[in-house]
């Protein structure tokens, strides 16, 4: 007899594998990753914006929309609010972008390992992990910091692009 966790219906663990697999290839995470970097000079530039009474809160609006597919009803007047969500959402929007270009920036360098002396970072030889040969470090860095990540990252930056959203939703529609 099987165990209970070796019973899950096989069509069901191929399409969870597959959407771990596909999600790094996506648009879906692209689009995200362009909104995690891209709200917070946007975010600043409402600033501004919104001080002045411009669209500060249909840009934002339109930006969710285009990056993220999230559909906000468009209030008659945003006002005050466009300043708000503007002057509140600069630190998280900071601290996103943040996360996301760490995450990313892991996946590249473990992949490209070798290429790091060529860029000043260094190769840590025989004492670094997956030592004692250059292979083993390599290997190493690549399965686990480079598709490790590279697998993670998506959802991550779902997880942090949907606080985000969740942000221009209850402050902007």
């Amino acid at each position: 007899m099987l165990a209970a966790s070796a019973q899950l219906p096989r069509p069901l663990a191929l399409r969870f594998v597959s959407a771990v697999a596909r999600a790094p290839f996506t648009g879906d995470t692209w689009r995200r990753t362009a909104y995690a970097f891209l709200a917070l000079p946007v975010g600043v530039a409402c600033v501004p914006l919104a001080l002045v009474g411009g669209p500060a809160g249909r840009l934002s609006r339109r930006m969710a929309r285009a990056l993220l597919g999230l559909e906000v009803g468009e209030p008659a007047r945003t006002g005050i609010r466009a300043l708000f969500h503007a002057v509140l959402t600069i630190p998280l929007n900071f601290l996103v972008a943040v996360i996301t270009g760490y995450g990313w920036s892991i996946v590249l360098l473990n992949l490209a390992y070798p290429a790091r002396p060529l860029v000043g970072l260094g190769v840590g030889g025989a004492n670094a992990w997956g030592g004692p040969t250059f292979a083993g470090v390599w290997a190493f860095h690549a399965v686990v910091g480079g598709l490790g990540f590279l697998l993670m990252m998506p959802w991550i930056v779902r997880a942090l692009t949907w606080s985000q959203g969740r942000l221009v939703g209850a402050l902007l529609g």
